[in-house]
């Protein structure tokens, strides 16, 4: 048995946790920092070292000593906390500062896909903002727009209007409204078709690449996906959207090219690669490459596999994914909702209580986000998103049913809370 450090705060790790807990060979469970939830899973416990940094984890490794280290978080990856893990001898799952720059740099990320022939939108890279407003001015809509690096899935805009893409590039270089994350900013070819997020164990030093099934996630605020773009308002897995055959090419045209472009760059990548698809008519294209577990979409996978998740991270971690039988599922759906704070994603409060936090309803999973315990032990908020409600079922509508009426029937509530109420809507039409 051994211990697991886990690096992160949010839903996906309290979904990892959750996971890792149903392994025999799990005995304790660390969370750096945690959030309320994974402070009550059974032998486990918060330790206050955040997730930037990067000394204070590598003294509490040195000093809980795990078997495994997941990093949840893009941040400290791409900071280098992986290498720095590896360095003092632990089993890390999760790339290191070379490969976390396939998330941290989009320029990069286009440039490399460009090198080992990955489908995705053409772009144009800039780093100074005339360049770029003249280039706006030469074009017609839609626009995409993109920071170069890491701004929490909120730097993004997809528009008609020129004004506010001239706006926002202003915001982005020039204000810097997401720090040096600005400094480059791409432009990119609109894409049309629906999106899909296909996650994949990868394991360069073996040279294996093990993908789950696809997911889609809702990124706007609003039903409909109006309103602003937000770290993820809901989740359904699989989806149909994805057959036999797209799968296929999906494995074919892009995960095996990132797999070998990482051993041909000399890219040492062991854990998660996560391909942001879009669906169009001439085949599956790259939006964005991740370098780490999503959010939420884990929260909606993790609920499907009857494997133990533990063996194949460890797998992963060690360079050995070879050695891994197929992953069995349980052949269910899983449909996920975010309860989010009033005001997200821009200002909202923080320290909401909580009081129906353990409604127990069968089949469904309440998975915390945003939450914390107070000095006096009571739940509260502590985040934008602040709950992942998945429900599993034997088919996307009865999953979507249940998970409504657990949300409606109070699980996770507080107040102001707000939700989107047409989570995998689509796939009954």
């Amino acid at each position: 048995m051994i211990d697991i450090l886990i690096v992160g705060s949010g839903g996906r790790e309290h979904a990892l946790g959750w996971k890792l807990r149903q392994s025999p060979e799990a005995r304790r469970l660390i969370f750096a920092p945690g959030n309320g939830g994974t402070a009550r899973l059974a032998n486990s416990e918060n330790v206050a070292v955040g997730i930037e940094d990067i000394e204070g984890l590598v003294k509490l490794a040195q000093e809980k000593k795990p078997g495994l280290i997941v990093v949840g978080p893009e941040a400290p990856l791409a900071a280098g906390l992986a290498d720095r893990l590896r360095a003092e001898g632990f089993d890390v799952f999760g790339p290191g500062a070379q490969g976390a720059r396939i998330e941290a740099s989009k320029a990069w990320a286009k440039s490399f896909m460009s090198w080992y022939g990955i489908p995705t939108a053409a772009r144009h890279a800039f780093d100074n903002l005339n360049d770029a407003i003249n280039y706006l001015y030469s074009e017609s809509g839609p626009y995409v727009l993109k920071a170069d690096g890491l701004a929490a899935g909120k730097g993004v805009l997809v528009t008609e209007n020129r004004n506010e893409a001239l706006q926002f590039a202003a915001q982005v270089m020039q204000e810097r409204i997401f720090g040096d994350s600005g400094a480059i900013l791409l432009v990119e070819e609109y894409m049309q078709g629906p999106e899909v997020s296909v996650l994949a164990l990868c394991d360069t030093k073996s040279g294996f690449i093990f993908p789950f099934p696809g997911a889609c996630d809702y990124k706007r605020i609003g039903d409909g996906d109006v309103g602003a773009n937000t770290g993820g308002m809901g989740v359904y897995a699989p989806t149909r959207l994805m057959d036999s055959n797209l799968v296929a090419q999906a494995f074919r045209e892009i995960l095996m090219p990132a797999l070998h472009g990482f051993q041909q760059q000399g890219i040492d990548y062991r854990g998660i690669l996560y391909a942001g698809l879009m669906l169009t008519d001439s085949g599956p294209k790259v939006v964005e490459f991740n370098c780490r577990f999503g959010d939420p979409e884990t929260q909606a996978l993790l609920p499907l596999i009857e494997s133990d998740l533990l063996e194949y991270l460890l797998l992963t971690a060690q360079g050995r994914l070879t050695e891994a039988s197929s992953l069995n599922y349980n052949g269910k759906y899983s449909v996920g909702v975010v309860l989010a704070a009033e005001g997200y994603p821009g200002v909202y409060k923080k320290g909401i209580p909580i009081t129906d936090a353990d409604l127990h309803f069968d089949g469904v999973e309440l998975f915390h986000a945003g939450t914390a315990l107070d000095p006096e032990g009571q739940l509260v908020t502590n985040g934008g998103r602040v709950f992942n409600v998945i429900s599993t079922e034997s088919s996307i509508s009865l999953a979507r049913k249940k998970v409504y009426n657990a949300i409606n029937a109070g699980l996770g509530a507080f107040v102001g809370m707000q939700y989107r109420h047409d989570i995998a809507q689509r796939e009954e039409e």
